[in-house]
């Protein structure tokens, strides 16, 4: 297996690492995560089809490119695989072309062959999909210790488009899955926030999908701003320091949820996944120690799975976070680079959603607020 990276910046390649002169004519794979404005222009995909003719190339908008142990913006961070004896396929789909982000889910593991396969990675649009539906569709068709990761695409700050492709120019509502298969692939993956929790556990009493209208039988919106006192006026963008801590009977152990959006219409709060009626919740707030903390515990918790340093590494962090940590946010992917080793390439971006499981290739769940970490490396018979 060889990996390399780029970055793109200002019309040009500006950064390169290929420590192992990967010949670009030969890669299988490429993934360009960066700002919308770029990666949506035909005239970029046009240019990375040329540098990587034989390559499936797929793209995602982002809120900030992680490329090595940096963050950038207003950026392209690629990323080229080259396998020994694994292998790929890729399938996209169109969340307009289905009911629901579920079936969309659901139809799009389905176009992945089963046998070998070992990890599916997603790249999904962020704006018109619905994450929690859109994952549990995917595990309702995956295999036994297949594992599931990946992330909703970002627009930075702004939350108004977002765009992802496969082997086309980026557009919106895409949802682009990529099967690596073969036995010699070793995984590993975690998922952490480092958020904390604060005031007394409440019952979600009525909701509908992502759609928050009660918690203990008041309106959500209302009780919400109590909490957040001089914040509340800064709604929905300091909505991002207080996401919620949520624990439903899907999974014993909590996810985090944070806000989209607030309708002063009628009192409501649409978060990035759903809260069903019944689960548990708790208001979170920000600390950012523990924030840089959660990336390196998340690194460790990878080595303990694969029990060697990986050959790459994806991160996927929220936006929430890039935005609480401010100057900081390179601080959590150095915690990883430290962690892994400088021999472990590492790229990834800032999202709308991350996708990792809870427990040890269990299902696949939607995180909000979290910093994800999926780790890759390819044994042969010459160990390389």
């Amino acid at each position: 297996m060889k990996v390399a990276e780029l970055l793109y910046k200002n019309r040009e390649w500006k950064l390169e690492r290929n420590d192992e002169n990967l010949n670009y004519e030969n890669a299988q794979l490429v993934l360009a995560y960066g700002a919308r404005n770029i990666i949506e222009d035909a005239s970029f995909f046009m240019l990375i089809k040329e540098k990587f003719p034989n390559a499936e190339i797929v793209l995602s908008s982002s809120s900030g490119e992680i490329y090595d142990n940096d963050v950038y913006d207003d950026t392209v961070a690629v990323t080229i695989l080259k396998f020994e004896t694994a292998w790929l396929k890729t399938s996209q789909i169109d969340i307009t072309n289905f009911p629901d982000s579920y079936q969309a889910g659901k139809v799009l593991m389905d176009k992945l062959p089963k046998k070998d396969l070992k990890w599916v990675f997603i790249l999904s649009d962020g704006s018109s999909v619905n994450g929690s539906q859109l994952v549990e569709g995917l595990n309702s068709g995956r295999p036994e210790n297949v594992l599931i990761t990946g992330g909703l695409a970002g627009d930075g700050d702004h939350f108004e488009k977002t765009v992802v492709g496969l082997n086309a120019m980026a557009e919106p509502n895409k949802i682009v899955a990529i099967g690596f298969y073969g036995n010699n692939l070793v995984l590993s993956h975690s998922s952490l926030g480092g958020w904390e929790s604060f005031g007394l556990e409440k019952t979600v009493t009525k909701s509908r999908h992502n759609i928050l209208y009660e918690i203990d039988g008041k309106n959500a919106l209302e009780l919400y701003k109590k909490y957040l006192g001089k914040y509340a006026q800064d709604l929905p963008g300091s909505a991002l320091l207080f996401p919620l801590s949520l624990t439903s009977g899907d999974h014993s152990y909590p996810v985090v949820r944070t806000i989209l959006s607030v309708n002063e219409n009628d009192n409501t709060m649409v978060f990035a996944g759903d809260l069903p009626e019944g689960s548990k919740v708790r208001f979170m707030k920000a600390n950012i120690d523990r924030l840089v903390d959660a990336a390196h515990e998340a690194a460790n918790q990878c080595l303990e799975i694969c029990r060697q340093n990986p050959k790459m590494a994806i991160i996927i962090s929220c936006v929430g976070r890039k935005l609480v940590l401010g100057d900081r946010t390179a601080e959590e992917v150095d915690m990883v680079k430290d962690v892994l080793g400088p021999d472990t390439l590492i790229s990834g971006f800032y999202s709308y959603g991350e996708i990792s499981p809870l427990r040890p290739f269990d299902n696949g769940v939607l995180h909000n607020q979290t910093i994800t970490i999926t780790t890759i490396n390819e044994i042969t018979q010459n160990g390389n």
